[in-house]
């Protein structure tokens, strides 16, 4: 209730409260208010200019009014004790008093709620990584805009006077004062590189709390004198940073529709149409949940991220994975695992449930599983197990996009002809570019 809020604001010494949404590539856009001003904004929402955001209002449309979401009120850890700040996320509507479909949070609550039409809840938990690196690191004389690593540290290493642990561990702090429950934490396998997990729930809230994740992460690292960078491939040669993405499919008494006991694998037949839906538009899918023509540098082979369109338990090269688990039937879960932190959460998990709800309305069956290292596999195995390939550029993958009517319909028109408008600019300004690699390859040549 508006008014418990107010109460609490109070209690907690907000003086200001930062209202935020997204734009269509995931960038937080936020509007700052003095405390004060909040009764109103709960009550009647905030105008402001939509046409100079992309993609969200066009020039004779453009007055658009944001309505806080009142559970997503959290006051900001790192904010000063003077000066202390909130922040509350916020639905877009437009004039006429309707939800903005230009609006990627808005995309994903439809997603949602044709999902629930069709009696299912969808949880998903997704793992993000990223690099902390030196601001002032020194300049590398030879590659002087190459990032410095913050540490040397390798996956799962540990010093109890280790640098990276201690900013980490303020992370997790940080995040759990923002209401987020982090399950574990560790390094990653490249150097300055780190994973952070919180807890698996509804889509809806896993998407708020990976925005909010990536917010959280920068805050800390900058009062360190870093930076975090959530780019799929910031150095080469190493491993780059992924957004591995677990899903279920719940009912409305809380069972999990993914299991099955007696199953090999213990997945439900709905679990395997999933599967086998998301394996369909995989090509599209990688469009949207790896978005950036960096993505593409991730996505080979080596560097346990996916190429191969396939399923598995164990084989991590795959594109899905099916984690083990004991115990408890509610932990049975796949892991969709080509989706990296640029992507925008609230469009990414849309279109994942739009691909696997595709495969339970057409009843797909997958393919058998493949639990080899398909990194091995010559063009002969591929062929003969009919396992695809994810796009190798940008540019593939939009095309495919631009094919795929059930992934741009979990988008829809609104926000899929931006998304396309955008990413096909953005791939035309990387092609003509000359890069650091051209110069030393081609400038002496004979």
């Amino acid at each position: 209730m508006p008014s418990d809020l107010l109460k609490r604001v109070e209690k907690d010494g907000v003086q200001f409260v930062s209202l935020q949404f997204t734009d269509v590539m995931g960038t937080i856009k936020s509007v700052t208010i003095p405390v004060g001003r909040l009764e109103g904004a709960l009550k009647e929402g905030v105008w402001f200019d939509g046409s100079s955001i992309e993609g969200f209002a066009r020039i004779y449309e453009s007055d658009l009014v944001l309505i806080p979401d009142v559970d997503t009120y959290r006051v900001l850890p790192w904010s000063a004790p003077e000066r202390r700040r909130a922040r509350i996320i916020c639905d877009v509507h437009g004039a006429s008093g309707e939800p903005s479909l230009r609006v990627p949070r808005q995309v994903l609550k439809r997603a949602l709620a044709r999902a629930a039409d069709m009696g299912y809840t969808y949880n998903v938990g997704p793992e993000l990584e990223f690099f902390l690196f030196k601001r002032n690191g020194g300049p590398d004389r030879d590659h002087p805009t190459r990032p410095v690593p913050h540490d040397v540290g390798g996956y799962f290493d540990f010093s109890p006077r280790d640098e990276a642990q201690q900013v980490r561990s303020e992370i997790i702090l940080a995040l759990e004062a923002l209401g987020m429950r982090v399950e574990s934490s560790h390094h990653e396998v490249a150097t300055g590189q780190h994973e952070i997990d919180f807890r698996y729930g509804d889509a809806l809230v896993s998407a708020d709390n990976a925005v909010t994740f990536k917010y959280a992460v920068r805050g800390v690292a900058a009062s360190h004198g870093l930076y975090a960078s959530f780019m799929p491939k910031p150095i080469f040669g190493i491993n780059g940073s992924g957004m591995h993405t677990h899903q279920s499919l719940f009912d409305s008494e809380g069972r999990n529709l993914f299991y099955d006991p007696d199953d090999e694998y213990h997945l439900s037949r709905l679990a395997y149409n999933f599967i086998a839906g998301q394996m369909e538009h995989a090509q599209a899918l990688a469009a949207v949940a790896a978005p950036t023509v960096n993505s593409y540098k991730r996505l080979t082979p080596g560097y346990e991220a996916p190429v191969y369109v396939c399923w598995a338990q164990l084989n991590r090269s795959s594109l899905i994975r099916v984690p083990a688990h004991e115990g408890e039937t509610s932990a049975t879960r796949i892991e969709l695992r080509c989706p990296d932190p640029s992507t925008n959460p609230y469009l990414a998990f849309a279109a994942m449930l739009g691909a696997g709800l595709d495969g339970i309305e057409r009843d797909l069956t997958p393919p058998c599983a493949v639990n080899e290292d398909v990194y091995g596999f010559d063009q002969g195995d591929l062929r003969e197990r009919a396992i695809g390939t994810l796009p190798g550029t940008l540019a593939e993958a939009l095309d495919a996009l631009e094919a795929d009517e059930v992934v741009k319909g979990a988008l829809g028109p609104e926000i899929s002809d931006v998304f396309m408008r955008a990413k096909r600019a953005e791939w035309e300004e990387y092609r003509i570019q000359v890069t650091e690699w051209e110069l030393e390859r081609y400038l002496e040549m004979a």
